[in-house]
């Protein structure tokens, strides 16, 4: 297996890192491993944009039809039903 040796990290990155790594359970270096390979797991694929995301979210949760853009209109405050 490699070895990376990380020169002039900052003190606070460090003792942050520590902290993360005590919260989880392991080690820093293996939180070091777990971080660096989430941080390479989707490289490459594009991150889905907000839009997309929320219509996830929301996903069969009853809404059948678009809504209507509201582009170009003024903002109002919500009307809530008592």
């Amino acid at each position: 297996m490699a070895q990376v040796l990380v020169r002039n990290l900052e003190d606070d990155v460090k003792d942050r890192l520590q902290q993360r790594a005590r919260r989880h359970g392991h080690s820093m270096e293996e939180e070091v491993r777990d971080i660096l390979r989430q941080a390479l797991a989707d490289d490459g694929a594009p991150a889905p944009r907000l839009g997309s995301r929320i219509a996830s979210r929301f996903a069969g949760q009853g809404l059948t039809e678009d809504l209507p853009e509201l582009r170009g209109q003024a903002p109002r405050p919500a009307t809530l039903a008592p």
